[in-house]
């Protein structure tokens, strides 16, 4: 009598364990696509923000490289486009996702560096323009305006590119893993 009430009690408590085991695996699973797509969904909101910014400065930039506008006029723009990139990078350098995206982040960040040198290089082009107005001075000033506006646009387009590669990265099904979540 004992074992007819034992087993279904056995057999319940070993479902009920298999059950426990599926259900962990998959909200592994669930939270690491979760953690996946909300790396993906920040990055596509940072790219659209960077590209946004870099787009008006590069305009500016090109204008004043091609003499239709005064170095003058674009100081603003310039260290608005500064401070930005400064506030995306930093907000590059604190995002979160799964192991397999640190390389995404890292390359982020480097670009957004990039672009930062290009404007700065900028800057220092078009203060040199504006106090020299002839001379190698001058040339100076047109090489670094010119260097820094192709650099800015590099950095833009690799940025964009990093980006696009963010959303292709495939969630890891922790397979390889032994039982750890993925970080």
């Amino acid at each position: 009598m004992e074992i007819a009430v034992l087993l279904p009690i056995a057999a319940f408590i070993a479902l009920a364990a298999g059950l426990a085991v599926v259900l962990r695996g998959t909200g592994r699973i669930v939270a690491r696509t979760r953690e996946m797509e909300q790396f993906r969904g920040t990055v596509k909101d940072l790219a659209t923000r960077v590209d946004a910014s870099l787009a008006g400065a590069a305009g500016q930039i090109d204008a004043v490289r091609r003499r239709q506008v005064d170095p003058d006029h674009i100081a603003g723009t310039i260290a608005a486009a500064v401070d930005a990139v400064r506030r995306y990078t930093d907000e590059a350098r604190g995002l979160r996702g799964p192991r397999q995206a640190s390389r995404i982040r890292s390359d982020l960040v480097a670009e957004l560096e990039r672009a930062g040198r290009a404007l700065e290089m900028v800057e220092h082009g078009t203060t040199i323009m504006i106090t020299a107005r002839r001379g190698p001075r001058e040339l100076e000033a047109q090489t670094a305006i010119k260097r820094g506006y192709l650099n800015l646009i590099h950095a833009r387009e690799a940025f964009a590119r990093r980006a696009l590669e963010a959303q292709d990265i495939a969630v890891d099904d922790g397979s390889a893993t032994t039982g750890r979540t993925a970080v």
